[in-house]
């Protein structure tokens, strides 16, 4: 009698097996135990065909799995070579760049004296007298009424008073010292420029020893100084006295502000001046009337007056200047 068909393992879903029952007559089937062993003496191929059972593939490494994938996908090694490549040009070249260098004070200090060593920079003077060089005048006051200022200039000095003066407002407003123009039959002024003007004396004040002039004729382009507060002013500040001494100029001379609301008695005891500045920059007759200057090239003062008890009149080191807030009220403009 034939035996009935065995069936493989499937994906499908399996069939129940049928299970044949023995007749009688049929031969004995051995039990199951013994069937297997039977089995399991043949060959390995047929012991695992008839069991089904499938032999497990072999373990692989990480480094086995990550070269299988490259050798499937060969676009991704290339890639990953050029990136590894440019990673390792990228660091070969950063090693042989030079390190940033680390700037110390000394660096810098070295740096500043080269460059001034090179091109060194203007004396803080200069720079003071540059900002009102265009405001300086000179002052004639001419004692002849036929003396036009211009000739003879060496046989008339006698009969001159010769001054200084400053713009401070640009329609041609000068302020002076009244000593200078005091009893002058006509007043002339020299801009920087070259151009002479005569000028009127328009207010005097003579608690200060100051005067307002008025130049009749105008230069070209005329500046007007710039003028501040004595308030912050203080002992040992640097400044510039600029004017005509004995007639010649304009000259700079350069000094500190010795001291502040300083008095001062003229020769003749005839008259006090109050609240004045010291300096000792250097001042002589022909200064009066010129500009005290701050470094910042504002003017502070009116130079008025030298202390000199010798008969030489020439500057000993101590010079006094109106403040230009007085200076200032003379020429009607509003206090700082």
């Amino acid at each position: 009698m034939p035996k009935p068909p065995l069936y493989s393992r499937s994906s499908r879903t399996p069939r129940p097996m049928a299970v044949m029952l023995p007749r009688p007559g049929d031969p004995a089937i051995p039990p199951s135990g013994e069937r297997v062993a039977s089995m399991a003496a043949g060959s390995g191929a047929s012991a695992a065909e008839s069991t089904g059972a499938a032999t497990p593939p072999p373990s692989l490494t990480r480094r086995q799995r990550v070269m299988n994938r490259f050798r499937r996908h060969p676009a991704l090694a290339g890639s990953l070579g050029g990136a590894l490549l440019a990673i390792a040009v990228m660091l070969t070249l950063g090693s042989f760049q030079p390190r940033p260098r680390v700037i110390t004070q000394e660096h810098i200090d070295a740096a500043v004296r080269e460059s001034l060593e090179k091109e060194p920079l203007p004396s803080p003077y200069a720079k003071a007298a540059e900002a009102v060089w265009g405001s300086v005048v000179r002052v004639i006051g001419l004692m002849d009424e036929h003396d036009d200022g211009r000739e003879n200039a060496e046989q008339r000095a006698m009969e001159r008073s010769l001054g200084t003066g400053v713009v401070i407002i640009d329609n041609g407003t000068i302020l002076t010292n009244l000593h200078v123009v005091q009893g002058a039959r006509k007043v002339r002024v020299r801009f920087a420029t070259g151009h002479e003007s005569e000028a009127e004396v328009i207010n005097i004040q003579p608690e200060n020893d100051l005067a307002v002039l008025k130049a009749t004729s105008l230069p070209d382009d005329l500046h007007a100084a710039t003028m501040r507060s004595t308030s912050d002013l203080r002992p040992g500040d640097q400044v510039v006295a600029i004017g005509h001494p004995f007639g010649i100029g304009p000259s700079v001379s350069g000094g500190v502000v010795s001291g502040l609301k300083r008095e001062f008695r003229d020769p003749e005891g005839k008259k006090t001046l109050t609240n004045l500045i010291q300096f000792d920059a250097a001042a002589n007759p022909g200064n009066s009337g010129g500009p005290l200057v701050t470094m910042d090239g504002h003017v502070v003062g009116i130079v008025t007056a030298i202390l000199n008890p010798g008969e030489q009149r020439t500057f000993i080191g101590i010079g006094f200047a109106v403040p230009i807030e007085n200076a200032a009220a003379a020429a009607g403009m509003p206090p700082f």
